[in-house]
């Protein structure tokens, strides 16, 4: 028990100068999506927009008011944020997503069924049973 106290004290030193190491290195930041100033995207990446439709709730109150009593109530009401939202994509990032998608899907990997390395499926026409 009495180490645990000296451990904990030498995790924190630790964290402390781990932090300290961190901040004497310079930041970069990459672009900002629709930023015109810091227009410069490779050749294979392109900026695209969609709609970030966002639902969230809020307790918005309301008065009742019954002759000479008078009653709030929070009931929750439901706000629909409607934006436009703009990210980039890449052409590699676009091909790790739709093999991503095609594994969940239960087909097999572009580069595997290219390169056969999927396998000869058994059936009746290959004369295996």
């Amino acid at each position: 028990m009495g180490r645990l106290p000296v451990t904990v004290l030498l995790c924190s030193i630790q964290v402390l100068l781990g932090v300290g190491e961190a901040q004497d290195g310079e930041v970069t930041y990459g672009p900002v999506p629709g930023d015109p100033s810091q227009a410069t995207l490779t050749p294979d990446c392109r900026e695209e927009t969609y709609p970030c439709t966002r639902m969230y709730s809020v307790h918005r109150p309301t008065k009742r008011c019954i002759h000479s009593i008078c009653i709030y109530s929070y009931p929750r009401v439901y706000i629909i944020n409607k934006e436009i939202c703009v990210r980039i994509v890449c052409q590699e990032e676009e091909a790790l997503k739709a093999d991503l998608c095609r594994v969940r899907a239960g087909y097999p990997r572009r580069l595997q069924r290219s390169l056969g390395l999927c396998g000869r499926r058994k059936t009746w026409a290959h004369g295996e049973a």
